[in-house]
């Protein structure tokens, strides 16, 4: 099956990136109710960087009922494909979200993840995997399977947005986690993940740990602290942007479909410590417009854009 190829009129090009993960319907719950609406990280980030006007595809599993259909409705309107194959399951997952009085969420998964096994006809730029998708099997098998064929290809990107309900043992998804990190040139934690994952380590010991494991970037970001950037050469902390949250759904997306923009567009200076510094004030714009709105609603590039050059002229013009 050639689930690389995506609906372009240059078919022979790859796309720009290309997303592996799951989509799935959040219902969230207030004390007003409940709403419905696409999520799913994987699914999120692809449709930020659509926002972002990175040609993009995702592969995924969804069934061909309602809450399917307004999923891919969804990623159209973002000019996202959804990729041959993807509509493969009998029921659309869904992730109910109860939220917290500071715009955090706990979620409790109905979700069946699998996807076929084929090989690529060609690869993207960028291939982006993480979350629910590279821990659920089958098809997290299916999803290091497709990393193993892509990692001498493409840069391949993995935010592993740990889910410790949906989870088996601590160390059977730990070695999960350090399997793929093995597989992938950058690698996204929140501080949550990386504590979840080494709790006896500190922030700057498991970057140090990721680097090890074969990753070229290891970022972790800690909400309003900011975030950290580290390769094998330098590391660095950016500044969150002042924000007045709304609620932090796909917070992390947002940051995550940034720093692959940032990838695509970085030039050939590696991950210079003036290269992280970008990366990391795009992402940390992304993040800070997108806890201003209800609900996984991420920038578009104008947004980004207009916060950034804001910023910008800030930070040269003060003392």
């Amino acid at each position: 099956m050639e689930y690389l190829k995506a609906a372009r009129p240059d078919a022979q090009q790859p796309l720009d990136a290309v997303v592996v993960g799951e989509a799935l319907i959040d219902v969230v719950t207030t004390s007003k109710g409940q709403v419905e609406h696409p999520g799913g990280s994987p699914a999120n980030v692809a449709y930020g960087l659509g926002l972002l006007g990175v040609t993009t595809g995702l592969l995924t599993a969804i069934a061909p009922d309602a809450r399917g259909t307004s999923i891919e409705n969804h990623l159209h309107r973002a000019g996202v494909s959804l990729l041959p194959g993807s509509k493969s399951l009998t029921r659309t997952a869904t992730a109910t979200a109860s939220l917290a009085r500071d715009g955090s969420a706990d979620y409790d998964f109905d979700i069946h993840w699998q996807l076929p096994t084929a090989t690529p006809a060609y690869f993207p730029k960028i291939l982006h995997t993480g979350s629910i998708a590279t821990f659920l099997n089958p098809g997290a098998g299916a999803v290091k399977t497709l990393l193993e064929q892509a990692h001498k290809h493409c840069t391949i990107t993995y935010d592993p947005n740990i889910r410790p309900s949906l989870l088996g043992s601590h160390a059977e998804a730990r070695n999960l986690f350090e399997d793929l990190v093995s597989l992938t040139d950058v690698v996204k934690l929140s501080d949550e993940d990386a504590h979840w994952l080494y709790p006896s380590k500190t922030l700057e010991e498991t970057a140090d740990h990721v680097l090890r494991l074969g990753a070229g970037l290891a970022v972790i970001t800690k909400g309003a602290a900011g975030s950290q950037f580290a390769s094998p050469s330098a590391s660095i902390t950016i500044p969150a942007f002042k924000a007045t949250v709304a609620d932090t759904i796909g917070a992390g997306d947002s940051y995550m479909a940034a720093l692959i923009l940032g990838l695509l567009t970085r030039g050939t200076e590696g991950f210079a410590p003036t290269v992280m510094e970008q990366l990391g004030r795009t992402a940390a714009a992304a993040a800070a417009i997108t806890v201003q709105r209800a609900g996984a609603n991420p920038p578009t590039l104008d947004e980004l854009r207009s916060v950034v050059d804001a910023s910008t002229n800030r930070y040269y013009t003060t003392a």
